[in-house]
């Protein structure tokens, strides 16, 4: 900020403690108050702040470029983006960058502006910034930053939160004057979706021979959950020939009326099966709010999401890369790993929970020799070799909608059930749930010490007290938590990437099969009374 000389300090800042602010990869906080008990912490300052911390370390990462540096924001349908989008150009500006602003945007389109080449929309960006907060409740908004390389780390989040940090404690009356006053000199604005969508356009096209309209005949439909993702059905599947009639919830509304955006959701996925089948579609299509994530629905109101979505990109990864790995998070289920090994011939890699941590491993493996082309989540985002890594939600549905669109072209009609055939052989559970068991902080048992080390210790002990038991076996290779399989399924007991929580997940061929699984869990953990059980209690003695 250009405002060392001045001297007139800013009276109303309150004291932030910007590493709170960090989620992992993200940056997430309070933006709109309403909520009690969740006061705001994402100010218009702290916004500038980190804002301008990101220029500093974008300058200091492009340090070798001799131009102009130019940073692209957009955001999504939440009710704090116009403002948060003013605010953080302040910051881009007051720190001698160029700004481009988006409007509303998805955070893949976001990565796309750092790699796209197209003077007349300014691109490419040399860095991008993403307001979002996924599918958090809508006083809740945060950033996700890019550049050419991908999506930043997270130790890059705390480098740029401690760079805002200092900044924030820095700021003077005038320097944000000056920000403000350099942000209505430079801000830029353009329509890059237009260029987004037009490339997933032309990829579908590619895909089926270079027909025009590849989709035509076929009803899909778009449910967006009032987020990022309406743009699909007019500006993707219409130019490609696609009905699109019965499509919901397709206008930005940061309240989210209708249903959570988010397709690991019940009710979201609910809502867009019955529009399915009240509709006879083909296929629906949904989305998170900000695109990253994604998942769909065939004709007959079966869901690809979780394992049946990860099945389902598998299989047409493998068509195309056949005996590559495919990299997952660890909650996958053992139907899964026999699908893709056995049945498609891949080598199926489960790594830990955390899409970063996902597509991150994936590139490692490509690093050391073993091919990977697809690294996936059960949360829906998933990442392929050929798009750069990106979690991209719309490149996901891209690639189904080139299965349907190259069976067509080759005269296999019946819908989407060339899709649903493809998960032919995919064994599915009886029973899966996930129960989580909250760690008390101010328990006396923790000492002083922190959650992370109790959570470490009840899951060293659980492996330790499996051995005893002959019926159950540890997972030979396992990255996360301890996984056991027995009585026909399997559990997993992990410590949450960033709360005080234990998740564990139970599959099983029948609800009396899980909770014996259960039970062997609730017995392990009874010395941790630090460990609140009771969602385990209630699972094991409601049977």
């Amino acid at each position: 900020m250009e405002a060392a000389a001045s001297t007139t300090a800013v009276p109303y800042l309150e004291k932030v403690d910007f590493l709170k602010l960090q989620n992992g990869s993200d940056i997430r906080g309070v933006a709109v108050a309403g909520v009690e008990g969740e006061p705001i912490n994402l100010t218009e300052p702290v916004a500038e702040a980190i804002a301008a911390g990101f220029a500093a370390w974008l300058a200091e990462k492009k340090k070798a470029d001799s131009k102009r540096l130019r940073v692209s924001v957009g955001h999504d349908s939440r009710i704090s983006a116009q403002q948060l989008e003013d605010t953080i150009s302040r910051g881009i500006a007051g720190a001698g960058l160029d700004v481009v602003q988006y409007g509303l945007a998805s955070t893949p389109a976001m990565f796309n502006s750092t790699v796209t080449e197209d003077d007349g929309f300014l691109c490419p960006a040399d860095g991008a910034i993403m307001i979002t907060a996924s599918h958090l409740p809508y006083n809740r908004n945060g950033f996700k930053f890019f550049t050419n390389a991908g999506g930043l780390g997270k130790a890059d989040i705390k480098n740029i939160l401690e760079r805002a940090a200092d900044i924030y404690n820095k700021f003077t009356v005038e320097g944000l004057t000056s920000s403000k006053e350099k942000a209505l000199a430079s801000v830029k604005r353009v329509d890059y979706m237009n260029v987004y969508t037009s490339d997933l356009v032309k990829a579908v096209r590619k895909a089926a021979g270079n027909i025009e309209k590849p989709l035509e005949g076929f009803h899909i439909l778009v449910d967006a959950g009032n987020g990022a993702g309406g743009f699909f059905a007019a500006k993707v599947l219409e130019p490609l020939g696609a009905v699109t009639s019965g499509s919901q919830f397709l206008e930005p509304d940061g309240m989210f009326p209708n249903h959570i955006p988010n397709p690991e959701d019940k009710a979201a996925m609910k809502a867009i099966t019955q529009a399915v089948l009240d509709n006879k579609a083909d296929l629906g299509i949904i989305f998170d709010t900000d695109v990253d994530r994604s998942a769909a629905v065939d004709s007959s109101g079966n869901e690809f999401n979780r394992n049946r979505l990860i099945a389902l990109m598998s299989a047409i990864v493998l068509e195309e890369h056949p005996g590559t790995t495919i990299v997952t998070d660890s909650v996958t289920s053992d139907g899964l790993t026999t699908f893709i090994e056995q049945k498609l011939g891949g080598k199926h890699h489960r790594f830990k929970r955390g899409y970063k941590n996902v597509i991150d491993e994936a590139i490692r493996l490509n690093s050391v020799g073993e091919e990977s082309h697809l690294a996936i989540e059960t949360s829906g985002h998933g990442a392929l070799k050929e798009n750069h890594w990106l979690d991209d939600g719309a490149y996901l549905m891209v690639k189904i909608l080139n299965k349907l669109a190259s069976a067509r072209a080759s005269g296999h009609g019946g819908g989407s059930k060339v899709l649903t055939d493809l998960l032919e052989g995919l064994e599915e559970p009886g029973f899966s749930g996930e129960l989580r068991l909250k760690i008390n902080q101010s328990h006396q048992d923790l000492k002083g010490g922190s959650f992370r080390d109790y959570g470490e210790a009840v899951l060293k002990h659980l492996g330790n007290y499996i051995e005893s038991y002959p019926k159950l076996k540890k997972a030979p290779v396992n990255y996360e938590g301890v996984r056991v399989s027995g009585f026909g399924g399997w559990f997993l007991l992990r410590l949450s990437l960033h709360d005080p929580v234990l998740p564990l997940n139970i599959e099983a061929p029948s609800k009396s099969d899980a909770v014996l699984l259960g039970n062997v869990v609730r017995a392990a953990l009874t010395e941790f009374s630090a460990l609140d059980t009771s969602a385990l209690d209630k699972f094991v003695q409601a049977s």
